[in-house]
């Protein structure tokens, strides 16, 4: 009996001594990837971010969106952000994708910003009297959410038309208190004028962009 326990301790050992081995290694081959890569190799930069991908779209991004279209932007632009920083990386024994992952995880939140300051501007036009869909509510049905998803894009395209179209100052004062979220008081600074000239510009510039928006 006790030669069999000795004999199970020996394979368990043996088995997790087999899966450090392959952890040494993949450590090493990516280590060796990401030398080559941050050496200009464009084959070795390849070998080295794809096989986190579809882990980075299935683990962290997809589940976070909820939204597939949404989620490849995101892998897309997280793997952008990772050839144009990958010079900054410092190897410390651990595998790049914790790297990746938190890239991903920072552009999701960046896209939930986007979108939760594009129903803002769409509520502070609404007080205006005009309904401006910016993100329309996603209705069953497949067809009907890719219907809505391009809905959403014109409209996202037709305020930055509408935005470029106005007075300057008028933009401005939209994209402080509106995009960057901003104080009205920080507004006002940025702006060199009182909090209750700033309400009047502001006031203003919704009235111009509601009118620009409405152009065709």
């Amino acid at each position: 009996m006790g030669h069999v326990e000795q004999s199970d301790k020996g394979a368990a050992c043996g088995v997790e001594a087999s899966d450090r081995e392959v952890l040494d290694f993949e450590a090493k081959r990516e280590k060796r990837l990401l030398e080559r890569a941050q050496g200009g190799d464009r084959e070795a930069l390849r070998d080295l971010l794809t096989p986190h991908a579809d882990t980075l779209f299935a683990r962290v991004i997809l589940p976070r969106t909820g939204d597939r279209a949404a989620a490849e932007d995101i892998l897309k632009a997280t793997m952008v952000t990772a050839i144009e920083k990958l010079h900054t990386f410092r190897w410390e024994g651990r595998s790049i994708y914790f790297w990746l992952r938190q890239i991903g995880a920072n552009k999701v939140i960046d896209h939930h910003r986007r979108t939760q300051r594009g129903r803002k501007l769409a509520d502070a036009l609404k007080r205006e009297g005009e309904l401006v869909s910016v993100a329309p509510t996603a209705t069953p049905g497949p067809e009907r959410v890719l219907l809505a998803q391009e809905e959403q894009r014109i409209n996202k395209e037709r305020i930055a038309v509408a935005l470029d179209k106005i007075n300057p100052r008028y933009r401005q004062a939209i994209e402080l208190r509106l995009i960057r979220e901003l104080p009205r008081e920080d507004c006002a600074r940025q702006l060199e004028v009182t909090v209750g000239t700033f309400d009047v510009l502001f006031f203003r510039a919704v009235r111009a962009f509601r009118r620009a928006f409405g152009e065709r």
